[in-house]
């Protein structure tokens, strides 16, 4: 009986067998014939890697060939976090060589997926490093990362680029469709080791479009190293400038300190990447005076010689409003001329009733204030004038002389431009060429004549001369016109005035204008406030470097 059932049992064991080796046959019959199609494609895309190239980004050129933006070769380093079995040994051994946190890089070492970014932009070196140390899961791939090889030197206007090479601010986002090339494509077969064996398709990248600035770099770092040292002597917030060609509107120079370093992401502060002289506005003071005298000689309301009895003091609106000049002085009758030399408070105000306020708001819209200047430079702010029907008491006696009213350094530059060019209102920019298509800014729209235009400059050249605000502005061996101005500056917290800018925008040589320089240091704190004693020296150490620079000849 045992026998028998022994061999019962055999031949259930034999049935069931022959039964699993029968649906094996069948099943890899199925997946040999119906499947196999379906399967060879899920192996073929298992083992189908498509990589998009990074395209190289387009180099920044200053006027002088040096190069103000460019990429550099860097490397993205990733992990599979799934594979890596000591996260923390791992990241100890990272972080100093990547310059991140262990922790940090611990926390995303410890997750379970395949994909895991830890560091962007290693320097290749750095790259090696890592890559020497053998960790399964690490991966490396080449990049670019955007340098800067002036470190802080025109750093607010150059801007900044994103993760992904994009332009995010100033220049780099003006620019960025044309600094933006087209990025590559390569698919290739990886064996069960992840190498690489075949190549099924491969297209290079194509580089961005380098564009040249009409920037100077060499006149760009001495404008900020001047700006750094009056910013320390007056104890100032921040200090700004334009160097521009008065003809056509080119900007060799643009300005802002305190400066920061692009080149280290870590530490970057927002409020130091503001490029001021387009996107801050601020009260001009006495530079603003120009307007003023250029609308009452225009219109016809004076001449130069024009004679204006000046007391010390006027008392307006019943005593809420005591007008004076910025230094003591007794009463006395000043020439039109005079009272532009003399930045007389009280004499362009009375000009300001000869020309009247309509006429006026008409004159500093000419002129291009309220409204941005069309700089090609991305977040231009157009300042603030204040609408006519809203110049309550006050607004005729404020305005002309450069208070309750807001401009961007840009604007106040083009309109001594103006001056300077024979009366052309020019369009201020910042681009020489694209690739081999240079620029085309326009030639600029006329907003007074020649003869007013003259008559102005011959006042601004006297601001300069020892008897005028301007003395400290003088260039040895030039011919200097410009205007001082020093305006209260109101704090936002009290809506008092309580601090002051000071400024100075001046041009060289006189008789035939290639350069202008404009200069504001924004709250002094230490010694004098004015701008003649503050401004006019940094625009005279400016203007003589880039002078001796560009070779210009008295």
């Amino acid at each position: 009986m045992a026998a028998a059932g022994g061999a019962r049992r055999v031949r259930a064991l034999a049935a069931v067998a022959v039964l699993v080796f029968g649906l094996l046959a069948m099943r890899a019959t199925f997946l040999g014939t119906v499947r196999a199609g379906d399967l060879s494609e899920r192996g073929e895309a298992h083992s189908r890697h498509d990589t998009q190239l990074l395209a190289k980004r387009g180099s920044i050129v200053a006027a002088n060939g040096a190069d103000l933006a460019t990429d550099q070769l860097a490397v993205n380093v990733t992990a599979s976090p799934n594979l890596i079995t000591d996260p923390r040994g791992v990241a100890a051994e990272l972080g100093p060589i990547l310059e991140r946190d262990p922790n940090t890089l611990a926390n995303v070492l410890s997750g379970r997926g395949q994909y895991a970014m830890l560091a962007r932009n290693v320097a290749p070196a750095a790259a090696d490093r890592a890559r020497a140390l053998g960790i399964p899961g690490l991966y490396f791939t080449d990049t670019y990362q955007r340098f800067l090889p002036g470190g802080p030197r025109g750093a607010q206007l150059i801007g900044l680029t994103g993760d992904e090479h994009q332009g995010l601010t100033g220049m780099e986002l003006q620019l960025d469709d044309a600094l933006t090339g087209s990025p590559g494509r390569r698919v290739e077969v990886h064996d069960l080791f992840g190498r690489p064996i075949q190549v099924l398709a491969n297209r290079e990248p194509t580089p961005g479009t380098d564009v040249h600035l009409t920037v100077d770099s060499r006149i760009q770092g001495q404008v900020e190293g001047v700006l750094a040292q009056a910013r320390e002597t007056y104890g100032a917030a921040s200090a700004m400038a334009v160097v521009m060609r008065p003809d056509d509107g080119a900007i060799l120079a643009m300005a802002t300190v305190p400066r920061f370093n692009p080149n280290r992401r870590a530490a970057l502060n927002p409020q130091l990447e503001r490029n001021r002289p387009v996107i801050d506005s601020f009260e001009p003071g006495s530079t603003f005076k120009i307007v003023t005298m250029t609308a009452a000689l225009e219109d016809g309301k004076v001449t130069p010689a024009s004679s204006f009895f000046l007391p010390a003091t006027v008392s307006l609106y019943d005593g809420e409003v005591t007008l004076r000049d910025s230094h003591e002085r007794p009463d006395q009758t000043l020439t039109a001329s005079q009272i532009l030399e003399q930045s007389s408070n009280i004499g362009v105000y009375k000009i300001a009733l000869e020309v009247g306020k309509q006429r006026l708001l008409a004159w500093i819209e000419r002129f291009g204030f309220g409204a941005p200047t069309g700089i090609d430079y991305p977040g231009e702010v157009g300042g603030f004038v204040l609408p006519g029907d809203e110049w309550y008491g006050s607004g005729i006696t404020n305005v002309p002389i450069g208070q309750g009213v807001s401009v961007t350094l840009t604007q106040l530059a083009r309109a001594y431009a103006a001056i300077a060019n024979g009366g052309r209102l020019v369009e201020p920019h910042l681009v020489e060429r694209v690739g081999e298509r240079p620029a085309a800014p326009g030639a600029g729209r006329r907003i007074m004549s020649a003869k007013t235009a003259g008559q102005v400059d011959a006042m601004l050249r006297k601001v300069v001369s020892t008897d005028g605000t301007g003395t400290l502005a003088q260039v040895k061996g030039f011919k200097v016109a410009g205007k001082t101005g020093t305006a209260e500056k109101i704090d936002p917290e009290t809506g008092q005035y309580a601090s002051y800018t000071s400024s100075f925008v001046g041009y060289v040589p006189a008789d035939d204008p290639k350069l202008l320089v404009a200069v504001v240091v924004d709250e002094p704190t230490k010694g004098a406030y004015y701008g003649g004693d503050v401004a006019a020296p940094a625009f005279e150490d400016i203007t003589e470097f880039s002078l001796q620079t560009l070779r210009i000849a008295p």
